[in-house]
């Protein structure tokens, strides 16, 4: 697609990313006057009628979604012969290539996973799954607003596997299956469920978030390998090492790791926004994340030791009763 090539009223003018999704090129939207991300579907997408149909469908429902953190789609355009994505073009530095650049400190990395769950609680609550998250798909805007991209996409080109089993089944794996170094990024995020090929979730996402919060604050990711077997088998089966977060990583950080990265997705966190408020409250009162676990292992021993003392207290209540009445 060459620079200043005019498709309907947008007129190309730089490429600025290519996946296992199609070419995304910065436009302007000449009848609007603001500049547009336009992505063009891969040919064998385009010319497959079913598949093009469930994605008109799907992108209805994906640019019903408005919110300040979560990157809008415009709509599903058609020009000679090219259908692509008109989509809000953000500006700024992908997650990835900022922590390419060295880690982030504590207080980014809780304002930016804040607004990361922000964005995907307000999907969940419309029953949008994003299926894809990774630091790839995120950006900070040079205000430092974060941007969730390419909300929903993966359902729109790939239909759920259902209980096949299969890997190559997979959502992520599938769309992406074309661009080694993509498969690669994209299965280091997959929840195990994901990864096995089984119907998905919001769950998904919170796995994905939990993964994205601890590259966020150790520069690493947690599951790595040379294959993408490798990474695969890691994320269903490695033991979960948090021994290389920061020495001053708030107890309730870690906690919220524990619980976004349970394998089992009805042991794992059920909601972003509880996630949101703890980190809401955390930004407002910085010790509190200190004290978090300690108040609930206070909390709980309280009522252990209510409960250890409580048959004693009743007892001797039934034995003075007993000698009243005697």
């Amino acid at each position: 697609m060459q620079p200043g090539r005019m498709l309907a009223h947008y007129r190309i003018e730089q490429k600025i990313g290519q996946g296992g999704m199609g070419e995304v090129f910065r436009s302007r939207d000449t009848r609007l006057e603001r500049d547009v991300a336009l992505k063009f579907l891969p040919p064998e997408f385009a010319a497959d009628a079913e598949r093009l149909a469930r994605f008109r469908n799907e992108a209805k429902v994906l640019a019903s979604l408005n919110h300040a953190n979560i990157a809008a789609i415009y709509g599903i355009e058609e020009s000679e012969g090219q259908i692509f994505l008109a989509m809000e073009y953000v500006g700024g530095e992908e997650v990835a290539a900022r922590l390419a650049r060295g880690t982030l400190d504590m207080d980014e990395v809780l304002e930016l996973v804040r607004q990361l769950a922000e964005g995907l609680e307000a999907a969940h609550e419309r029953g949008i799954v994003h299926r894809d998250l990774k630091p790839a798909n995120l950006k900070i805007t040079p205000e430092g607003q974060l941007k969730i991209l390419d909300f929903g996409l993966a359902r729109a080109f790939v239909e759920d596997a259902g209980e096949s089993g299969d890997l190559l089944d997979s959502p992520t794996l599938t769309a992406a299956l074309t661009q080694k170094g993509v498969i690669l990024g994209t299965a280091a995020y997959m929840s195990p469920e994901q990864a096995r090929g089984r119907r998905v979730d919001e769950r998904t996402d919170i796995w994905a978030f939990g993964a994205i919060l601890f590259e966020m604050l150790t520069g690493d990711r947690l599951f790595q390998g040379e294959t993408v077997s490798d990474i695969v088998a890691a994320v269903l089966r490695a033991d979960l090492d948090f021994t290389s977060l920061p020495a001053g990583t708030p107890e309730g950080v870690r906690r919220l790791l524990t619980r976004c990265l349970e394998r089992d997705p009805r042991r794992r966190l059920r909601d972003l926004g509880e996630a949101r408020v703890r980190l809401e409250r955390w930004r407002d009162a910085p010790d509190s994340s200190h004290e978090a676990a300690g108040l609930s292992g206070m909390h709980f021993a309280s009522s252990r030791s209510r409960s250890a003392w409580l048959p004693w207290a009743v007892a001797a209540v039934a034995v003075c009763a007993a000698a009243y009445l005697a």
